[in-house]
């Protein structure tokens, strides 16, 4: 499998890094790659393997071919398509192709849970099952990036490859984010998004799984009900009235939650896990000790206050979420532990 790369004329950055960045990328995905600087929709249609367009061209995603992701170095004023992946700046180009060779080595069927176009799910069941298999566990990914739109569900995508892998029902989840919808209908996107799964696969074990500002999410739903399996939160912005006094995310959590504790004490009390615990379903808290200090620093008091395990291995803030790193394989073998005993 090749990825074919355009870098269009209208690209604002050193090519010979952008090249090498996905040379590299390639590598570790053990695919080839071939770099043009235009392509047409039908010679992107015939491509017979996956592609990436940066930036994005218009007239290319009127056309929108089913094996292309598009990415914008620079934040865009919304998404063109689920296909457009923006904001990240040259490390983004990364992640545009991991996603377009997961998504086309590993198809998963695209579930909405409501109207908006952010309002899914990437459902993955495992190799030969119609259908969910008989009591196998659903694994809802909730990504982060500190709650801001330009950081997608694409993040996870490993994650859900992989945990299909073990013969899970992956569920990749999609929300609108608060900088563009506010904090609201993020909150309830990602509940919705909850009851949809299990009206898919009713009376499957669920476990969530919460990246950075996503174990956030998943502490708080973990918080509201005492219906799942376990939370997971992997590397977890979880202390949001003291985070938010560090500045963590140069003012991420004041922006997410539109205001200090001050301005609206009302949203901390019901968003941030540290002021909701105990917790109405199990947890696992799971932190890389190679990450940011406040990080570290949160999961450890937040263990403390509550008595919820915390894994603490070797690792970067995207160890947790890498399918071949040890903290990874250390966190499936601690979850796998705990549900069994439920």
């Amino acid at each position: 499998m090749d990825v074919l790369l355009v870098l269009g004329s209208q690209l604002v950055a050193d090519r010979g890094l952008l090249t090498s960045l996905a040379g590299n990328t390639a590598w570790d995905l053990d695919v080839g790659l071939r770099v043009v600087s235009a392509a047409t929709a039908e010679e992107l249609a015939a491509h017979d393997g996956p592609a990436v367009v940066a930036p994005a061209d218009p007239a290319l995603l009127a056309a929108a071919p089913a094996n292309t992701v598009f990415y914008d170095l620079t934040v865009a004023a919304e998404p063109a398509s689920p296909q457009h992946l923006h904001g990240r700046g040259v490390w983004g180009l990364a992640w545009a192709i991991k996603h377009a060779v997961h998504r086309l080595r590993e198809p998963a069927a695209r579930v909405a849970y409501g109207d908006h176009p952010e309002q899914w799910a990437d459902e993955r069941v495992p190799t030969g099952a119609p259908d969910a298999p008989s009591g196998a566990p659903v694994g809802i990914l909730l990504h982060g990036g500190f709650w801001r739109s330009n950081w997608a569900a694409d993040l996870m995508d490993a994650l859900a490859i992989d945990l299909t892998a073990r013969g899970w029902i992956s569920w990749n989840l999609e929300y609108r984010r608060p900088d563009r919808h506010g904090w609201a209908a993020t909150t309830a996107d990602v509940a919705a998004g909850l009851v949809k799964a299990r009206q898919r696969h009713p009376g499957a074990p669920i476990v969530l799984f919460g990246h950075s500002a996503g174990g956030q999410l998943a502490l708080r739903l973990a918080a509201d009900d005492p219906d799942l399996a376990l939370a997971v939160s992997l590397a977890g912005v979880i202390d949001l009235g003291e985070g938010q006094r560090r500045f963590l995310g140069e003012g991420a959590i004041t922006t997410a939650l539109g205001g200090g504790p001050d301005d609206v004490p009302d949203v901390y009390a019901a968003s941030d896990p540290m002021a909701r615990l105990p917790l109405a379903s199990p947890a696992l808290l799971v932190q890389g000790s190679g990450d940011g200090l406040d990080l570290v620093d949160i999961n450890r008091r937040f263990a403390a206050a509550s008595g919820i395990t915390l894994l603490e291995q070797a690792g970067d803030h995207f160890d947790v979420i890498a399918p071949g790193s040890p903290i990874w394989a250390a966190t499936m073998a601690e979850v796998e532990r705990q549900i069994s005993r439920r």
